[in-house]
């Protein structure tokens, strides 16, 4: 019995804990909707998007906790990452310089 109430315990924690990264994700783009991924054992991977266009991605340790983390959080979340949720997202040239490194065998030296 008190192994199953510190692992609940520790799932909340890390409920609360993504939860409030999402928030702050969230105030600091104006607003946010997320994806959750599975990603298998690894757990799973929640995708953000900021109303101002900005991304990022958390990891949680399983789904579940990612469905948890997201509702607590008050996000707008999708079934997947397409159409105009995907439209939204704002990319620079990092990323552009990142994803054509990636296309040719390795990261861009300029």
């Amino acid at each position: 019995m008190a192994d199953t109430q510190q692992v609940d315990a520790k799932a909340a924690r890390t409920v609360a804990r993504l939860a409030k990264r999402i928030g702050a994700f969230s105030k600091a783009h104006g607003g946010a909707e997320g994806q959750v991924a599975y990603l298998g054992q690894r757990g799973a991977r929640i995708v953000l998007v900021g109303e101002d266009g900005g991304w990022g991605d958390l990891v949680a340790p399983s789904y579940a906790i990612a469905e948890q983390a997201v509702a607590k959080a008050g996000i707008t979340v999708h079934e997947d990452f397409d159409g105009e949720f995907a439209a939204k997202v704002r990319t620079g040239p990092y990323e552009w310089t990142r994803m054509a490194g990636i296309q040719v065998g390795g990261p861009s030296n300029g």
